[in-house]
């Protein structure tokens, strides 16, 4: 076993004349570096350690207060009204240091702590000032007298040069609502939905709930917000992700797609090797706190917790619950190609490698011929099964011997790598859909049903996402952090496990590679990766295994399991490009509630009834804040889509009821941001019930509500590097996920600059009463009708 000897630094036998040592000059030197490469992680990590606990201050303000002391105590003024005095009497530094020394001592631990409460007043003062969210009530663009003050002093109190962690100990704790006013707002949303009669009786419940074990329930609660440093956090990310026992694979994950227009090269080595290189280049910058923490009208930060994990980061998975297992550091990933799995070490003597040689390292892998092993093939199929037979092989059958070896080299890998030996792209219809038509015409044939909306299918791009969401659902391994997919045309998209973070943490890292990969690294004249590979590295290392019959029984077991739920999803993408958000900002509508009213009016149109509506939105303006439920569905929202549909209603009162619907929806949403939510509250109170044995009919109601209707807004642009205007070929196609009811939709949009919404539209083939491709046509149409609705009106 070559590798085995190439790991052994020195060698030795036993002679006649004595012992022969044999000493490894370069497994020597490799050890070396790896730990100066270690002991600068070490280094660098205490280094922004201690910036960021000093954040908003820095250390060169230290040597300020300790000069201006000085000073005044050279001109005879003591700025310490009698502290340093104190300080020289009560240590008796006059025993031990002849003057004027004892009086520098004095001065200096004076100064020390007087900065020291300076630095704490700073981020005191700085978290005071972020608590305040009247900003984001007032119109965009058009801040009163007051949020313009308080934003130039967030400015002056924050500091400069913010390193990624460096806001965090100054972010505020998420607040707790009260328990009348979650309940409020619940009985307000939920109005809608429901009979006079029904909702009669939730009413009833809620106001028994609230003047009984409401308060009981509460008061623990407010116990933890005061002790942890988020109540909700810890509690979502176990039992909504981690006790979840059905597949994760379609269920949770999701995925992310390439840039539509830009396909910098075919060759499937060098369009993995430059983004490997690109996202351990965006891992360095997060170890070393590089990443410029993003901030809200460049002034408010939100919270960078989520960055932490990105990295060599696994689901390990348990019997009752699963876990989350992050590594410092890891040299390598791990490639999987035609059915073997190989280590592919990054790094040599401490360096992370180029792209050049990364592409040959895989060039090797792609070239191998060699056979799976036994029951290796399908062996990711374990992450796409069930939680409980996967947790039980691995502790069975994976917890020794070279199982146990390969298993941890997968799993301590900075992430997963997927060699695919399939073709995906966008079609041409996704990508010239609408541009050559007139919106007279695009409207006409919107109407006409029996007529499809677009140019051509959706099938090829349709089946790029479903390969992405779920692949052949043993060629990804769902566990990891994400995965990485690698086409064999050069197309790329990943898989994203979504335990450990939400999905604009992944979209800052895409953003990142995107522009390292076509820009910041490029392609060579011939689509190969620049430069010539020239270290002498050791060929990937091919992961052995030793699977045993009833190990594979589980397997395939597993295999089936996943394949009969990647078979029952319903995909559709759809291009929207008659117009963007360009329109939304004409009509002086915010273009996310525009887009949600679309889909309320789609929705209507679909199933002729109203759904309980989920749109996500982040709590990050507070420390490790994740998400919150925006309820898009409200009785505003209702009223403008019966007036769409009522021929007697004119379109200034359509336009009128819109607007007042767009207004609900973006004080929903901002009452989601600041804190004040309705799903997260009612869902830590319904754990502490669980906690106390105490059944509520009330909580146990409103959690058993099917979210018929899921909806996401894919972020884009967090950062400058790809301004989509000077680039509007770098739109992303966006990403999706899976329907969340089996009987509902899933619905992922992006707002891809001035003149694009892109669509991901997901249901199950197995429910009789959805279809993702008719959805899809009564999105299209309902947003053209809004755009009609006031193109009529201007003409008149």
């Amino acid at each position: 076993m070559a590798e085995a000897h190439a790991a052994v630094a020195f060698q030795f036998t036993i002679t006649p004349e004595g012992v022969d040592f044999r000493i490894s000059n370069e497994a020597l030197r490799a050890i070396y570096y790896s730990g100066v490469r270690s002991w600068k992680k070490r280094f660098a990590r205490f280094k922004n350690n201690f910036l960021t606990g000093l954040y908003p201050a820095s250390p060169t303000s230290w040597f300020v207060v300790l000069i201006s002391v000085l000073a005044s105590v050279f001109m005879r003024i003591d700025p310490s009204m009698g502290v340093i005095q104190v300080i020289q009497d009560r240590l008796g530094l006059s025993n031990y240091f002849a003057a004027p020394a004892d009086l520098y001592i004095s001065v200096v631990i004076f100064s020390t702590v007087l900065w020291i409460g300076m630095v704490y007043m700073l981020r005191y003062m700085l978290k005071l000032l972020l608590c305040y969210h009247g900003w984001m009530y007032e119109p965009h663009g058009k801040f009163s007298l007051v949020s313009k003050i308080w934003l130039g002093l967030v400015k002056i109190f924050s500091g400069r040069k913010p390193l990624l962690y460096s806001y965090q100990a100054s972010l505020p704790r998420l607040p707790l609502p009260t328990v009348q006013g979650t309940i409020s707002r619940y009985l307000k949303s939920v109005r809608p939905l429901m009979t006079d009669d029904q909702y009669k009786e939730m009413e009833q419940l809620a106001i028994d709930f609230q003047e009984t074990l409401g308060p009981r329930l509460q008061r623990y609660l407010l116990l933890k917000s005061w002790w942890a440093t988020n109540y909700v956090s810890d509690w979502w990310e176990e039992y909504v992700y981690l006790r979840g026992r059905s597949p994760i694979m379609v269920n949770s994950n999701y995925y992310a797609m390439d840039a539509i227009f830009v396909h910098p090269t075919q060759n499937q080595a060098a369009r993995a090797a430059n983004v490997i290189y690109s996202m351990l280049l965006f891992r360095r910058q997060v170890a070393r706190e590089e990443v410029r923490p993003i901030l809200v009208s460049n002034a408010v930060p939100l919270c960078s917790w989520q960055y932490e994990r990105m990295f060599n980061t696994t689901r390990i998975p348990g019997v009752e619950t699963d876990s989350l297992r992050h590594w410092d550091d890891s040299k390598h990933v791990v490639v999987y190609h035609s059915g073997r799995y190989f280590k592919l070490p990054v790094y040599f003597l401490g360096q992370l490698i180029r792209p050049c040689e990364i592409q040959a390292q895989i060039e090797k892998i792609l070239l191998d011929k060699s056979e799976p092993a036994f029951g290796e093939a399908h062996l990711a199929a374990m992450t796409a099964g069930e939680r409980v037979p996967w947790a039980k092989a691995r502790q069975k059958f994976f917890s020794k011997g070279v199982n146990k070896s390969s298993l941890d080299t997968i799993e301590q890998a900075a992430f997963f790598v997927t060699l695919d030996e399939e073709e995906a792209d966008y079609d041409t219809s996704f990508k010239t859909a609408g541009v050559s038509k007139s919106f007279d015409d695009l409207l006409e044939k919107a109407g006409n049903t029996n007529e499809e909306i677009g140019d051509g299918d959706n099938t090829m791009v349709s089946s790029y996402a479903e390969s992405l969401l779920h692949g052949k659902t043993y060629d990804r391994w769902f566990d990891k952090s994400f995965t990485l997919v690698v086409y064999k045309n050069g197309r790329i998209g990943l898989n994203g496990e979504h335990s450990w973070a939400d999905a604009p943490i992944i979209g800052h890292l895409w953003e990142h590679t995107m522009y390292w990969d076509g820009k910041g690294i490029g392609y060579g004249e011939d689509k190969n990766t620049l430069g010539e590979a020239s270290l002498p590295l050791s060929p990937p290392l091919r992961l052995k295994w030793d699977i045993s019959e009833e190990c594979n029984e589980v397997i395939e077991s597993q295999l089936v399991t996943a394949n009969a739920l990647s078979e029952d999803v319903d995909m559709q993408l759809m291009a929207f490009k008659h117009y963007g958000k360009d329109v939304c900002k004409k009509c002086r509508i915010s273009p996310d509630a525009w887009i949600q009213m679309a889909l309320q009016m789609a929705y209507f149109r679909d199933q002729n009834k109203f759904a309980l509506t989920y749109e996500a939105s982040m709590t990050r303006l507070f420390r490790e804040g994740r998400t919150e439920t925006v309820r898009s569905c409200t009785m505003d929202s209702c009223n403008f889509v019966r007036a769409m549909e009522d021929p007697t209603k004119t379109n200034e009162d359509r336009i009128k009821l819109l607007r007042q619907a767009a207004v609900t929806h973006q004080n929903s949403y901002r009452n989601c941001m600041t804190g004040t939510g309705i799903d997260r509250h009612l869902f830590t109170l319904y754990v502490v019930s669980k906690y106390l044995k105490e059944d509520s009919k009330f909580l146990g109601k409103v959690l058993s509500e099917p979210w018929r209707l899921s909806t996401s807004q894919t972020p884009h642009q967090q950062t400058n590097l790809l301004d989509l205007r000077k680039h509007p070929e770098y739109i992303s196609g966006g990403g999706g996920f899976g329907p969340v009811a089996d009987d509902g939709y899933g619905v992922s949009y992006i707002i891809a600059g001035e003149n694009a919404i892109m669509f991901h539209i997901s249901s199950k083939h197995s429910c009789n009463h959805t279809s993702s491709r008719r959805f899809m046509k009564n999105i299209e149409k309902a947003l053209l009708d809004m755009r009609a609705m006031f193109d009529n009106t201007d003409k008149k």
